[in-house]
């Protein structure tokens, strides 16, 4: 009898298993009206095409001269490319989170509602490390989704997947989380949740829902060879996601902590050589000269076996668990140095490219003047790697293809150090300056490059993403 109850008691005390639904429809219905189709345009600018195979003058010939700038003059042909994607409602007043993927390049962006209603999206910002992506459009009384806890979620549980596949709207599909923390080679961010949930071209960016209703993943990737399903699905934790959800929504660009410390896996040469009981952790072989990491006391040679508690397991597993903080945060890091474990704690900062380089654009009513380039503020090791004269400024690290800023004559490198007269001293000046232009402006913009003086005028599209 005693053992009898003993048998009962353990089973209580154990954490059950969800038993499969009869059925997802209530799932499905509550959750329908918050899942979006997403259609994208791109206007890709091609040149005529030349003279045909087997025609053509000598080289150096005044003709060839003159039939290259005749070609170079000639209208550009005009063809576009779309493509479909999934996106979920995260508030009332038409916010809507996708993957950047199905977004990146975009030149127009359509959100298409279960009721066939068809808007205009802008997209808000964009993390390519995470693959996250932000969009607004203009509604009111949306229902949005409710955000789970990825960190609970189990192996074996189930998850339905709402998207839009081949672009088949609101197609429901339905299955089991098949592993946690998945590698897969995107990037350093990788954590994925691998689902047999069936996951096909079109499903991107849309919501992977717990039984109870709840958002805990964006569907972003198969393993397929043949373009199609095999079985292997992969979404990216909403745990991990929701920073960055948070920085696009309120700076539409995301900050991210960093430590400043080089890190490797825990080898076994390694492991002998420190005295550890296991091949768990990180391994720092180089703390950076200035970096929070070593304002805090962390030294070459510690192994980071925590972060506020939660194990690290391989070097893998630090970026992600830095990535959850912002800068500023204080961060508790557990540390094995000289085979004694011990707690620092230390206040992260800013990672330099996400807070430099930003895609900026002047503002006139409702209108967006895109310049068609990212930027970063001028530091000491770059005025002497590009050889400036000027000390501050904003380099030029990308440009957009048929946008104001290359049609200009800029070019990547370029350090811009005034506009209109107006001194540009760093990133925050240059967003600041822009915001006082508007559509059709002229900017007399003043570079220096690799020291030498050049003058260069942009002139604002009249309209967004005006290719004129």
């Amino acid at each position: 009898m005693k053992r009898m109850m003993f048998a009962v008691w353990m089973l209580l005390c154990l954490p059950q298993a969800e038993a499969m639904p009869n059925s997802f429809a209530d799932l499905v219905a509550a959750q329908a009206d918050s899942v979006v189709n997403i259609s994208t345009t791109q206007h890709a600018k091609q040149m005529p095409q030349g003279l045909p195979p087997g025609f053509g003058f000598p080289q150096g010939s005044p003709f060839n001269d003159f039939f290259n700038d005749f070609m170079h003059n000639l209208p550009q042909q005009q063809r576009e490319k779309h493509a479909l994607g999934t996106g979920f409602i995260i508030s009332s007043d038409g916010y809507v989170v996708t993957n950047n993927h199905v977004v990146e390049g975009a030149d127009e962006v359509v959100i298409k509602l279960r009721d066939g209603s068809e808007h205009d999206a802008k997209i808000i910002g964009t993390d390519p490390k995470l693959d996250v992506a932000l969009l607004k459009f203009k509604a009111r009384h949306l229902k949005p989704v409710t955000l789970g806890n990825s960190d609970k979620l189990r192996v074996g549980d189930w998850v339905v997947a709402i998207g839009n596949p081949f672009g088949l709207q609101q197609t429901v599909t339905a299955g089991i989380v098949s592993a946690k923390e998945r590698v897969i080679g995107s990037g350093p961010y990788d954590d994925f949740i691998q689902t047999d949930a069936a996951i096909n071209p079109g499903n991107s960016g849309g919501p992977l829902f717990n039984v109870q209703g709840e958002v805990i993943g964006i569907n972003t990737a198969i393993y397929t060879r043949s373009g199609g399903n095999n079985g292997i699905g992969f979404a990216i934790p909403i745990n991990l996601a929701r920073s960055v959800i948070h920085d696009l929504r309120e700076k539409g660009h995301v900050t991210r902590a960093r430590l400043g410390v080089h890190i490797t896996d825990v080898d076994k040469e390694t492991m002998q050589a420190l005295g550890l009981k296991n091949r768990e952790g990180a391994l720092v072989p180089q703390v950076e000269a200035g970096s929070a990491a070593e304002r805090a006391g962390i030294m070459p040679g510690d192994v980071i076996i925590s972060i506020d508690g939660v194990a690290v397991h391989h070097a893998h597993d630090l970026p992600i668990r830095v990535a959850r903080h912002t800068p500023g945060d204080r961060v508790k890091i557990g540390v094995i140095r000289n085979g004694k474990k011990q707690v620092i704690t230390v206040v992260v900062d800013e990672m330099q490219d996400e807070q430099t380089a930003r895609n900026f654009h002047t503002r006139h009513g409702d209108n967006t003047a895109h310049l068609g380039m990212m930027v970063q503020d001028l530091t000491p090791q770059l005025a002497a790697q590009l050889q400036t004269h000027v000390k501050a400024g904003v380099v030029v690290r990308q440009l957009q293809r048929g946008m104001p800023a290359l049609r200009a004559g800029i070019q990547r490198g370029d350090v811009i150090y005034s506009i209109n007269g107006k001194r540009i001293t760093d990133t925050r000046s240059f967003a600041r300056l822009l915001k006082g232009f508007k559509a059709g402006d002229m900017l007399r913009v003043m570079l220096d490059r690799h020291g030498n003086q050049v003058f260069a005028v942009i002139k604002l599209p009249r309209k967004e993403h005006d290719g004129d």
